[in-house]
């Protein structure tokens, strides 16, 4: 896969912070998908099988989908702000999350307790939006986030004071 994406550049330069963007992306992303699993009744399902209430489910989801935000600009680098084809990006996260959370993970933590029915399609759904999601916003989130080359010049890590490190004698 990083070989795929390397076709795009895929290590962020020091200016970009894809995990920052990532971890916003996520939370903005999570609107859609919590819209999806409430129009299916996914969401009750879910807080039931986590033994939450509705709201708190919510609430411990966002930060969790934050993360996986983040984990997302880590791993595809710079080829996740692609304007043109983040959302497919995103949408394939998505589909990994669904498969590796929903499907295996769940059922673990919840001693074999899982969406059935229509609201496992919400939950398949749900996060299917949130991957494409995360992919249309993230290119729009991340360019602001870039500091400028002057700032990153400034830092130990670029720039000249990167290329003659002080040696203590």
């Amino acid at each position: 896969m990083p070989g795929f994406l390397s076709a795009h550049g895929f290590d962020p330069g020091p200016t970009q912070r894809p995990q920052l963007a990532g971890a916003l992306s996520g939370m903005i992303a999570t609107v859609p998908a919590i819209a999806i699993l409430y129009a299916f009744g996914s969401l009750s399902v879910e807080a039931r099988v986590l033994g939450l209430s509705d709201p708190l489910t919510v609430a411990a989801g966002v930060p969790v989908m934050a993360a996986a935000g983040a984990l997302y600009g880590r791993l595809f680098g710079r080829a996740a702000n692609g304007v043109r084809g983040g959302w497919v990006f995103g949408m394939a996260f998505g589909f990994a999350l669904w498969a590796a959370g929903a499907v295996m993970i769940l059922p673990l933590a919840s001693g074999g307790r899982a969406p059935a029915g229509e609201s496992a399609i919400g939950v398949f759904l749900s996060l299917i939006a949130w991957g494409a999601a995360l992919g249309g916003v993230h290119p729009h989130v991340h360019r602001p986030l870039h500091t400028s080359l002057e700032t990153a010049s400034r830092g130990a890590d670029v720039g000249p004071s990167a290329a003659a490190k002080v040696r203590p004698r």
